[in-house]
């Protein structure tokens, strides 16, 4: 089911999604966020990072339902970070990637802070600032071991973040670094980027130059590494209610799945001993099958790579994919399941009575990544928002519309 409001004022009017849909629970969310608080020193921020349409969850509602948690948000891109001020989404978002000069003049308007760690990004923020007549915040980024943005950790990074903070327009209001394996059991590589990025911190301030946020803790270090939680910490991963690895504390911060995945059987037929099942019969029934079509496919997002090594649940009961999972279907096995037919419920993440499939089953099932699956889950599947285990709100891309075509 999903939420719909019609013209001002109207109320909800429920619907059905009868192919496929994924359930959000916003509790689950304000639970992760409240769970994190408590391993956080008080003084320490929380920022929710929402990039990636929040992970696939979605990021307004996501943004929305953690408003009074956090004091900022963190996003990948421009394009993000406008979506949530297009949504009236007035607090900080600090967008955590480079962003194409092209975009400056949008971000100095909406008050939306880039990262900076070179002379000509300094500049050209610099220059629209003055132009607009406004100041702009930035946050300093630092590379201490990551090695994919930053300026360096030393005296040439020290005398070039002085220049940089030294132009008219412009203010650093933060400086990071991000953590590379703090999913780790051992830290002593994150401890020395911690080492690092301190030390540089103090270069900085014995020139005088005071940046009012630090950040550098992730998802691992708000878990296992609390003490590094400075001003900020980042709410990645965790945020969903997954673990960025089996090598963390989990006891240390409680979290609960945030997104379910759900479809209904369209078919059941019976297959002898010796007829194939999809693509390549990669499976041959050895004897009498009962077999389920689900209507969910590579194309939605579920991975390919669970053909014929993954299950789905149906009545709380593991029903094995046979064969490829194609781009649109799926077969499972229901054999051994009683009163399955057109339009029982399949789970194919989350939970079903007694059982459930997490995310992290289906990573180690098909060797994948649990991130990647839940981004990966595509608009053809539509997001159902849950408070109290009631809908509160959808989104689909079922009435996308292209003027220009």
């Amino acid at each position: 089911m999903y939420s719909e409001r019609k013209g001002k004022g109207a109320g909800i009017v429920m619907k059905r999604y009868t192919r496929v849909f994924a359930e959000i629970d916003l509790d689950a969310v304000v639970f992760n966020m409240e769970s994190m608080r408590r391993n956080l020193a008080p003084e320490t921020g929380l920022v929710g990072v929402v990039k990636a349409d929040g992970y696939g969850h979605g990021s307004v509602p996501v943004a929305r339902a953690i408003a009074s948690y956090v004091e900022a948000y963190a996003v990948a891109t421009a394009e993000e970070a406008l979506l949530l001020r297009r949504h009236g989404i007035g607090k900080p978002v600090l967008i955590l990637g480079p962003v194409h000069k092209s975009h400056y003049g949008s971000l100095v308007e909406q008050g939306i802070r880039p990262v900076i760690f070179t002379m000509e990004q300094a500049r050209e923020l610099s220059e629209e600032a003055v132009r607009q007549e406004r100041r702009a915040d930035f946050h300093l980024a630092v590379d201490t071991g990551m090695s994919r943005i930053g300026l360096d950790a030393d005296e040439n990074g020290a005398r070039l973040a002085m220049e940089i903070c030294s132009l008219p327009g412009i203010r650093a209001e933060g400086i990071f670094t991000h953590f590379a394996r703090a999913d780790e059991e051992d830290k002593s590589w994150s401890d020395a980027q911690l080492a690092r990025f301190l030390g540089f911190v103090e270069l900085l301030e014995e020139r005088g130059l005071r940046i009012p946020v630090k950040h550098c803790a992730n998802s691992a270090a708000i878990i296992d590494m609390p003490k590094t939680g400075m001003n900020w910490a980042r709410a990645g991963i965790s945020l969903y209610g997954m673990y960025p690895s089996g090598e963390v504390a989990k006891e240390a911060v409680p979290l609960r799945p945030v997104m379910s995945l759900k479809s209904f059987v369209t078919y059941v037929k019976e297959i002898s001993p010796g007829r194939q099942v999809s693509y390549g019969g990669t499976f041959v029934a050895e004897e009498p099958t009962r077999v389920a079509t689900v209507p969910v496919g590579y194309g939605d997002g579920y991975p390919r790579n669970l053909s014929g090594c993954g299950y789905v649940l149906i009545h709380g009961q593991k029903a094995p994919i046979l064969g490829r999972v194609c781009m649109d279907q799926l077969m499972a096995d229901v054999s051994r399941i009683p009163d399955v037919g057109t339009g029982t419920e399949v789970t194919l993440i989350g939970r079903d009575g007694p059982s459930e499939i997490r995310v992290e089953d289906l990573a180690e099932w098909g060797g994948g990544f649990h991130y990647e699956i839940v981004c990966d889950i595509g608009k053809r599947v539509p997001r159902v928002y849950l408070r109290g285990n009631e809908a509160v709100g959808a989104k689909d891309y079922f009435e996308d519309v292209y003027p220009e075509f």
